[in-house]
Formats: structure tokens, sequence, C-alpha cells
């Protein structure tokens, strides 16, 4: 998709695998059965969780990269070579 000028981000736990494949824009999630919830939080505060991640996820997709990318929750980017 990224070659065909669609952007891409994945969101998982497993960060440094999805660096090493190349995944362009990679948005850190929670766990690997729930990457995009947290069942231990209340759901009100799970919800705003999954709002903010997937309000991450496309702050990703609108910036351009050249190399894998990690959108870090804390609204930091960068990658191992910084």
């Amino acid at each position: 998709m990224e070659r065909s000028g669609i952007p891409t981000a994945v969101i998982t736990n497993l960060v440094s695998i999805a660096e090493k494949v190349g995944a362009p824009r990679i948005v850190p999630g929670r766990a690997i059965p729930h990457p995009v919830g947290d069942p231990e939080l209340e759901p009100d505060a799970e919800r705003a969780y999954r709002r903010r991640v997937l309000e991450r996820a496309l702050e990703a997709v609108s910036t351009p990269v050249k190399r894998p990318t990690v959108f870090s929750m804390d609204g930091e980017e960068g990658d191992d070579d910084e």
C-alpha cells in the first residue's frame, strides 16, 4: 500500500519486530491479545485509551516518514538512529 502512495501504520506491542520488518509507522499497543485496548481499565477509561491509540495512529499516517518510525503514545516520534 505504501508503494501505491497510501500511508499505513501498524499498532502493535511487538515494536522491535515491526521495525525489523520495515513497517513505516509503528504505534505501540498495550499487549498481544488486545493491542488497542486494556481490559484492566474501567469502560470509560478504556474507551478513552482506545481513542488515544486511534488518534495517534491517524497522526502517524498523516506524517511522512523515510524509514520505520515509532510514534509513542506520549506524543514523541523517532527511530533507533536518533
